[in-house]
């Protein structure tokens, strides 16, 4: 089974895949209708939002927990801290 790179989640089904690739190694929620995977921005947004929704956290802590997810992703660790700067994160 691999896990998204992009946001950890499981990728069980070849529906879980984006576009159904098998061979992508990020899942159907972190892809552009194109088959791209999200921009750094973009999946920090969508992981907000998501922990939002599920969690009830006010939209700071929304986004602090999910750059903190995202600093233990492949997709996000390298170079996470270059970006937090320019946002005014503090790590």
């Amino acid at each position: 089974m691999k896990t998204c790179i992009a946001c950890g989640m499981p990728m069980k089904e070849k529906a879980d895949f984006a576009m159904g690739d098998e061979s992508k190694d990020y899942c159907v929620h972190c892809a552009n209708e194109d088959g791209s995977m999200h921009s750094f921005e973009e999946q920090k947004e969508a992981m907000t939002g998501f922990i939002i929704k599920t969690q009830g956290l006010a939209h700071e802590a929304a986004e602090s927990a999910a750059l903190s997810m995202m600093r233990k992703l492949p997709a996000w660790k390298e170079g996470l801290g270059v970006r937090e700067k320019g946002l005014g994160v503090r790590g």
